[in-house]
């Protein structure tokens, strides 16, 4: 407990030690301020970056998070909404809404942008060395 306590003052981040749905992997490369409601559902090998908040929202639940969810720095998830397997959050965005599978979702409030998907997958694989025009 004390050590919780210390690293949650150090860093400024909230999650508490009651959030019991978090799956394995998570990743929080920049841990300061970020918020996490401990009824929300993580799950695994999601990655959230700094000053992230999962709480509630307009909508009645807490946020889920599928598999492999990347949320940036500043964004929002409030409310029951659910974000679906490798979706990714662009920072500050504000998602109350649901998010599909694989979409990629900006802004304030958040929108899914529909062709962002296939850039995002290029730099990618281009950033590995691959050849980015390859199919999968």
């Amino acid at each position: 407990m004390i050590r919780h306590r210390f690293w949650s003052v150090v860093t400024g981040a909230e999650i508490p030690l009651n959030t019991w749905a978090i799956e394995g992997g998570l990743e929080l490369p920049h841990p300061n301020g970020i918020v996490i409601h401990p009824d929300s559902q993580i799950g695994p090998n999601c990655r959230l970056f700094q000053q992230v908040t999962l709480g509630t929202g307009p909508r009645p639940g807490l946020p889920v998070l599928g598999a492999n969810v990347d949320i940036g720095a500043g964004a929002k998830i409030l409310g029951g909404v659910h974000l679906g397997d490798f979706s990714v959050i662009g920072a500050n965005a504000v998602v109350i809404t649901d998010i599909p599978a694989g979409a990629i979702a900006v802004g304030i409030p958040a929108e899914v942008k529909p062709h962002a998907r296939a850039l995002w997958d290029r730099e990618v694989r281009s950033s590995r060395g691959e050849d980015p025009f390859r199919r999968f």
